[in-house]
């Protein structure tokens, strides 16, 4: 497999998805693209669990003067996925098939940073699912997502 960064700035993964994810916090390899371009960051990871750490900006705002919906939506399919890839040995790949998403408060620059953290339901041969919960600094609950991905063989 080729080691070089993409275009994107991402290092392809050689490794278990967990040491991927710790080689992303410890600094030694790019982190999530999507979460610079958002304002979030992987901050955690253990076999079944993450933690991604963010605060959205002014430019994360829609027509309501609150965060855009698509921002929780992000940062919550960020920490499903990421949970199911911390069970992913070294030879196995996953996209995302769902997310639900159910948005209990609102989100705004004046929260703060928020916390997303996912959790591993269940981990079978063919699909991962999980379940992931955006809170502000306070503890109190955002919003709740559950997802599920296919898992596949990596080719080269």
């Amino acid at each position: 497999m080729n080691d070089a960064p993409h275009a994107s700035g991402v290092v392809p993964r050689t490794t278990s998805g967990l040491d991927y994810l710790q080689k992303i916090i410890r600094g030694e390899i790019p982190g999530v693209p999507i979460g610079s371009t958002l304002g979030f960051r992987l901050t955690e990871a253990e076999k079944g669990r993450v933690v991604l750490l963010g605060k959205p900006d002014l430019g994360s705002y829609n027509l309501l003067n609150s965060v855009h919906g698509g921002w929780g939506a992000a940062i919550l399919d960020t920490a499903l996925a990421l949970a199911v890839l911390t069970m992913l040995e070294a030879d196995q790949a996953f996209t995302t098939v769902d997310i639900r998403v159910n948005y209990l408060r609102p989100l705004t620059v004046e929260t703060g940073e928020v916390r997303a953290e996912g959790r591993v339901l269940q981990v079978g041969r063919k699909l991962g699912y999980s379940e992931a919960r955006l809170t502000d600094p306070a503890g109190k609950l955002l919003a709740h997502g559950t997802g599920s991905c296919l898992i596949l063989p990596r080719t080269a």
